[in-house]
């Protein structure tokens, strides 16, 4: 069943040895694999990223994934003391202080990976 299988988000890349120091040493995260086509897999919670090898261009504008975090100030700290550089924004309906973002009943975040793919963190409040 679907709804129980595991998922890996594909993200494409233009420069993988680039994009793989990016996910392991910036967002500290641990390849698991390779794929023949140089995809390079990393471990994400209960699922996994995978850096496909794509033609500059191909990354979208919008998000591409997001990370649920318990702690969103502590993970955006952590990730800038390792050189992460997050999106400011001041717009109708959408305004950060501190890099981060109100919205409802969560909190978001948003930065690019060094591939120029969206990415986002973000905390569900109770």
């Amino acid at each position: 069943m679907l709804t129980e299988s595991t998922i890996t988000t594909m993200l494409p890349v233009t420069d993988s040895e680039r994009a793989g120091h990016f996910y392991a040493d910036s967002l500290g995260l641990k390849q698991v694999g390779q794929g023949e086509d140089g995809t390079l897999y990393f471990a994400a919670g209960a699922g996994a990223i995978g850096l496909r090898p794509m033609p500059d261009g191909a990354q979208s504008e919008n998000t591409a994934l997001s990370f649920e975090v318990s702690d969103l100030e502590a993970e955006v700290t952590t990730l800038e003391n390792r050189g992460v550089r997050f999106q400011d924004f001041e717009m109708e309906g959408l305004k950060t202080v501190a890099h981060i973002a109100e919205l409802g009943n969560e909190r978001a975040a948003w930065f690019n990976d060094s591939e120029g793919n969206v990415l986002c963190l973000h905390q569900l409040l109770t």
